[in-house]
């Protein structure tokens, strides 16, 4: 596959699991990266990475999670990188619990982070994808954005959000030239699996893996700019577990 040439791709996050592997399918591809997570060191390997691949890798280390920020910050990194032509969405958490005794303050962490620091990503992009009359958006939902979970109700509320936020910016933004790409995979094989907000046991040798995601992402964001993939989800053959 070959890409538009002189295009510029912002992944968040981007140091593991999906944003990694996908930094890395675009930049087999020739585009270049600005990359943003919250670790510096896990940022300047990818980037390494990528760069020994011929394109050029710019990181920014921060916590999307401080929404009231998010679009301050990603607007300086615009001011610096240049316009933005393409948007990657993938930072996110997991989260497990019912919600009958669910914390507000946990509520809202996954929101924030899932949705809200999405949501302020791309307001702070728009202005020059505006600009230049094209740019794709890609937000990465997951098979909860389509039904949903016991115990997993704070995160399918998230990926619901997701979906409805997309569907919506696609159609004011489609006048402007901008494709909204929404991306649900069903289970995949990341380091999420083993953070403390997740209580889970599944098989992951049977899930999909965070390259078979890269690549669809690629596809998705490279097509010819007459076209757009709206909505796609992405099974293990396994199916849902």
């Amino acid at each position: 596959m070959t890409s538009s040439p002189d295009r510029r791709a912002l992944i968040t996050g981007a140091s593991s699991g999906i944003g990694q592997a996908t930094a890395l399918a675009f930049a087999k591809a020739g585009i270049d990266l600005v990359l943003v997570s919250r670790s510096q060191t896990k940022l300047d390997a990818v980037a390494q990475a990528a760069r020994s691949l011929g394109v050029d890798a710019q990181t920014y280390a921060m916590d999307l999670a401080e929404v009231e920020t998010v679009r301050s910050q990603i607007e300086t990194l615009v001011s610096h990188t240049g316009a933005i032509d393409i948007l990657i969405n993938t930072a996110g958490m997991a989260y497990t619990g019912g919600l009958s005794e669910m914390p507000l303050s946990d509520w809202q962490q996954v929101i924030n982070l899932n949705l809200t620091s999405v949501f302020q990503c791309i307001q702070a992009v728009l202005p020059g994808m505006r600009s230049q009359k094209r740019g794709t958006i890609v937000n990465i939902a997951s098979i909860a954005a389509h039904q949903t979970f016991p115990d997993w109700g704070a995160y399918c509320v998230s990926k619901f959000g997701i979906l409805a936020l997309s569907k919506t910016l696609a159609a004011e933004e489609r006048a402007h030239g901008i494709r909204v790409v929404t991306l649900s995979p069903g289970s995949v094989n990341t380091p999420l699996w083993d953070t403390e907000t997740v209580q889970a046991d599944f098989d992951r040798s049977a899930m999909l893996t965070p390259d078979i995601v890269a690549d669809a992402i690629l596809q998705a964001a490279t097509m010819s700019d007459r076209a757009v993939v709206e909505e796609m989800i992405l099974m293990p053959n396994a199916g849902t577990f």
